[in-house]
């Protein structure tokens, strides 16, 4: 096992990131101040103040490119901005959050990969590298660093009250 591995796995041990169940039960939404699509093509493109909501995930972007080649429920969304932003609130009442250049969202392995100054944090703790790739389904994370620059992980420890 690599420490990038390591230290992701740590990070899911500290703070297991689950996000409510019935996000995946509701329809995405998708609102933007331009539209177009190729229907033959199945692809949707979106500009301009881009809001994705499933539940209580959003992603905000700039522009959003939605593929629904696969069929449904098999689409797959690609936001991109300066950065793009994901948060999502868990079952616990806690929130996630991640920002990128491009956050990919495929609704059939629930899972993101955010690319290009990515970072990923939940309740203090925070990962950044070059690409994040999380399962929100199996709660898999892992980080990967770009030439010339490393993986970052940052553990912020739960303060306790003396008695």
């Amino acid at each position: 096992m690599n420490i990038k591995t390591l230290c992701c796995t740590l990070l899911l041990s500290i703070n297991p990131i689950q996000a409510a169940t019935a996000d995946y039960t509701k329809p995405v939404d998708v609102r933007s101040d331009f539209w177009e699509a190729s229907i033959q093509d199945n692809i949707s493109i979106y500009r301009e103040n881009v809001e994705v909501r499933q539940g209580s995930m959003l992603i905000k972007a700039s522009r959003l490119e939605a593929n629904a080649s696969a069929g449904r429920g098999n689409e797959v969304l690609i936001a991109s901005g300066s950065p793009a932003t994901y948060s999502q609130v868990l079952e616990d009442g806690k929130e996630v959050a991640a920002q990128a250049n491009e956050i990919r969202y495929d609704l059939a392995s629930r899972t993101l990969t955010l690319t290009g100054n990515a970072e990923l944090s939940q309740s203090g703790s925070l990962v950044q590298g070059a690409i994040i790739r999380y399962n929100i389904a199996t709660q898999q994370i892992s980080a990967e660093s770009e030439q010339n620059r490393r993986v970052t992980t940052i553990f912020t420890p739960e303060i306790k009250e003396n008695p």
